[in-house]
């Protein structure tokens, strides 16, 4: 395989044919669908124009084509997709307000919440924006010693002693948390037999080319760009340490919310709309696909995005599957609700890492800053279904499940733990 800018008959995607496909989608899209929409009185937006910072990653994509598509502009706004460099500079222009909202890693709004990953604010989750798709990814070079997935990797780290480095992209966030879970499944405990570091999710590849680090976790297409060109190999898939976890969110400041209201349900309208055009086909996800892999967002070729959001995976080893639990942005309105026990679950590991040194109130916390009743509202305009539960159910790699119920002591019944 390799990356290209061209189409399925070998021609290059013109500009021309580009605007073609998306324009052709974003009529059938609009034109399909006819809700009833706030546009006057007292709920009317706002604040019309809304900065939305992304990372280059595949699951900015519904932000990005609400945008495109041309959904905001149904809900009286007009989404101004930003491209941001880090996390961390996600965080700070969240919280300094150059950033309205963001596509944004589930545990950095909580640790900013908390005041644990930098200056503390008020913080606020106004939906989920996919579940799946991230990867952990480990060198060539451990590949070719016998580590390929994590039993094997425990077993060369534990007869070829040597400082293992590992990456991640924001220390509270959703890489770090898939990344510890697994390698302490395996027994082996990253606060004491590994170096674990900070990496920009575009950066991954690059790093790992120079010999940076012994394997990362990130989202797409950084995973399969490294198998792509030949640097690194997939261990494992994150939907196979928790199937259907929550990844990243649209994600904004407590004040945001409280001051424009009405812009934020416009918003999580506008991308509810994205979300479900995406999972609606596979002529959608082809779009989206050329879409996001220009430069102004991805910036990189189609080749290293189109193949993963259908589930078709490789592992660099010549084995490949179809995987059905591949990244999701809609699944009928499954993955865009915001569970409270999802974001209690990230607590739970920061307090497990000891990335938090006491027990917060944990349902408290996530009933502050996930706005349920906000989702509520655009979603039943949407004619979009919600679950009765605020807790969900799901039983991860080691076996041990997770239902929100009794999150302390969750929390401390890991036996590899900080």
């Amino acid at each position: 395989m390799r990356f290209s800018n061209t189409s399925k008959d070998g021609g290059l995607m013109s500009e021309e044919r580009r605007k073609l496909l998306v324009g052709g989608a974003a009529a059938a899209a609009v034109g399909s669908l006819s809700p009833q929409v706030w546009a006057a009185g007292s709920d009317k937006p706002e604040k019309e124009e809304v900065r939305i910072g992304f990372i280059p990653l595949t699951d900015c994509a519904s932000v990005v084509m609400a945008s495109v598509l041309g959904f905001d502009k149904k809900y009286g706004i007009k989404i101004i997709p930003t491209k941001e460099a880090s996390w961390a500079g996600v965080r700070d222009k969240l919280v300094n307000g150059e950033l309205d909202m963001a596509h944004v890693l589930y545990g950095l709004i909580y640790g900013v919440h908390l005041g644990v990953s930098g200056p503390k604010k008020d913080m606020a989750v106004l939906m989920t924006l996919n579940n799946n798709g991230q990867a952990i990814t480990l060198s060539k070079k451990l590949a070719d010693k016998g580590a390929v997935d994590g039993a094997s990797l425990a077993s060369l780290m534990g007869k070829e002693k040597r400082e293992y480095t590992f990456a991640q992209t924001f220390p509270t966030g959703t890489h770090a948390m898939w990344l510890y879970y697994w390698l302490a499944s395996v027994g082996i405990n990253p606060m004491k037999d590994a170096k674990v570091i900070t990496v920009p999710p575009p950066q991954m590849v690059a790093n790992m080319r120079v010999g940076n680090m012994d394997g990362y976790c990130v989202g797409e297409p950084w995973g399969h760009r490294a198998i792509v060109d030949g640097i690194g190999i997939t261990a494992v898939t994150t939907q196979d340490i928790w199937k259907d976890h929550p990844e990243k969110v649209l994600g904004t400041t407590g004040d945001f919310v409280k001051k424009y209201p009405n812009t934020a349900r416009a918003v999580i309208m506008a991308v509810l709309e994205a979300s479900r055009w995406i999972d609606a086909g596979l002529q959608n996800k082809l779009k989206m696909a050329d879409t996001i892999a220009e430069k102004s967002y991805v910036n990189t070729g189609v080749d290293a995005i189109n193949q993963r959001i259908l589930g078709r995976y490789q592992n660099g080893l010549g084995k490949t599957w179809d995987d059905p639990n591949h990244m999701k942005f809609f699944n009928d309105g499954a993955v865009t609700f915001p569970w409270l026990s999802d974001g209690m679950w990230f607590l739970t590991q920061h307090k497990r890492w000891g990335l938090i040194k006491e027990h917060p109130d944990y349902l408290g916390v996530a009933k502050q800053i996930n706005q349920v009743e906000l989702y509520k509202q655009a979603a039943s305009q949407l004619k979009i279904s919600v679950p009765k539960e605020l807790m969900r159910s799901s039983k991860l790699i080691d076996g041990v499940v997770w239902d929100g119920k009794d999150p302390a002591k969750y929390a401390d019944g890991f036996r590899v733990k900080a």
